[in-house]
């Protein structure tokens, strides 16, 4: 006669075959929690730093040596910049010589910011896909680790060796498709990682871990921009190492430590490739679900069209213009400045959220607030106004990350039997949105020669963005 054995305290098993358990609290909680976060923050320590900071420097480097040759190779960018606002301002008269560095530099600006736009968008545009189809295999996977580890390591270790690939791409079209790469290995891990909320969490508890994913998210950004910004000056390209690193490291550690239980057990229909593809249609007929999924693609175009040269309007934008030394030092600054007021509105409005049962609000309000933020760079363009946008759009971004995923969650069609696709296929709406904005600012840098109608087009998208979650019925 064989006795059942007795369930692990603050652990629910799960009632079908192969699938994950729920987390009640105590001690498993806590673990996969802290684990959780460190693994989103290896990935976005990634986006942050290497994104935000180490490739477009790198791109910047390669124009200039393409534009800026023989005896224009020595020109200083910030004392021609600022010689360019005094000639728009009628303060100053320009040399000969100096008319045609200017030239240069008009072109070098359009070729940074469109190849940079164009590296961004290509990797976005890759991984589209990746999330919702590694959801998709990954609720049919039968392993000892369970259904989703195998994708959060191999993504994670295969991520970190194409990062340091990019390292040594010596021209833009190698740097394509090396970060392009790169960034499908990352999703590959990353889709897999964001499924293990819903298959683990409790509903009582999604805003909240949503929060915490959140502070993941951004501490993982913010860590990166400061690594970075920190670094690039000691190591140069090395500094893409360390972020390799930390990818592969936190996302092994996620496998090991929130152990899955085994899916060998799982029962799951024979493939029909055919259909599951068609399956991917299935979440769009819930018109809640379209209805988020259009938001999160508006919002993450709003924040990538404003977010997309950083570093090059520090440098470009603003009066008095920085150089290439001072911006990569205060962009990590500008994220520093963020993070106080951003955590806090993520383990506010998430708590808040759980406690009474609504999240339209939330997401409604910090769209409307990230739009206003974005009013006054425009309105000033000087490096304090950066900061005001900085901070008062942190905490926009706080309030929308920590209630946005959990909305979606509970809008899915089914949360039980394709919760991995259906997530990554709302993931993908953000990946769209990455590709989009930074094309759209691209094309608009290159056609304005500057970087102040960027400003109007976030505001512009960040408020359709606010009207898309009016028509959500489900959920209050």
């Amino acid at each position: 006669m064989t006795t059942a054995q007795p369930v692990p305290p603050h652990l629910d098993e799960p009632a079908v075959p192969g699938t994950s358990m729920t987390y009640l609290g105590g001690p498993p909680l806590r673990r996969y929690l802290l684990v959780y976060i460190l693994a989103m923050a290896g990935i976005t320590a990634a986006y942050g730093g290497i994104g935000s900071i180490i490739l477009p420097l790198h791109i910047q480097d390669i124009e200039f040596a393409h534009w800026f040759t023989g005896p224009d190779a020595t020109v200083n960018l910030q004392q021609l910049t600022n010689l360019k606002a005094q000639i728009d301002a009628g303060t100053a008269t320009a040399t000969a010589q100096q008319q045609h560095q200017l030239g240069l530099l008009a072109s070098y600006e359009a070729a940074r910011a469109g190849n940079l736009s164009i590296v961004t968008a290509v990797g976005a545009i890759a991984t589209m896909l990746v999330q919702p189809i590694a959801g998709l295999l990954s609720d049919r996977t039968r392993s000892r680790w369970g259904r989703r580890a195998p994708y959060i390591a191999g993504g994670a270790v295969l991520g970190a060796a194409l990062l340091i690939g990019v390292r040594y791409s010596g021209g833009i079209g190698v740097m394509i498709g090396l970060w392009a790469f790169a960034q499908v290995a990352i999703n590959l891990a990353q889709g897999p990682l964001n499924t293990t909320v819903p298959d683990r969490i409790p509903e009582s508890r999604l805003a909240t871990v949503s929060a915490l994913s959140g502070i993941g998210t951004s501490g993982g950004a913010l860590l990166g921009a400061v690594a970075a910004g920190s670094v690039f000056g000691a190591l140069g390209l090395d500094s893409y190492y360390p972020f390799a690193l930390a990818l592969a490291v936190t996302g092994l550690l996620f496998v090991l430590v929130a152990r899955d239980r085994s899916s060998l057990a799982l029962q799951v229909p024979e493939a029909n490739w055919a259909g599951l593809l068609k399956s991917f249609l299935v979440p769009l007929r819930s018109a809640d679900f379209r209805w988020v999924w259009v938001a999160s693609l508006t919002m993450a175009i709003s924040y990538a069209v404003s977010n997309a040269f950083g570093l090059y309007m520090l440098q470009s934008y603003i009066q008095p213009a920085l150089s290439t030394a001072e911006a990569t030092r205060i962009i990590p600054v500008l994220s520093i400045v963020t993070l106080p007021g951003m955590l806090v509105s993520m383990l506010v409005t998430g708590r808040w959220s759980d406690r009474i049962g609504r999240r339209k609000p939330f997401v409604i309000g910090a769209s409307i607030l990230f739009a206003a933020s974005m009013v006054v760079p425009l309105l000033w363009p000087a490096l304090p106004a950066m900061f005001v946008q900085t901070v008062v759009g942190g905490l926009a971004i706080g309030c929308y990350l920590a209630v946005d995923r959990a909305l979606l969650i509970d809008v899915l069609p089914d949360r039980t039997g394709a919760a991995g696709r259906d997530l990554g296929l709302g993931g993908m709406g953000f990946s769209l949105g990455g590709a989009v904005g930074p094309v759209l600012a691209g094309q608009v840098v290159g056609l304005t020669g500057g970087y102040s109608m960027l400003w109007v087009m976030a505001v512009v998208i960040a408020l359709v963005a606010t009207v898309a979650i009016v028509p959500v019925k489900k959920v209050k």
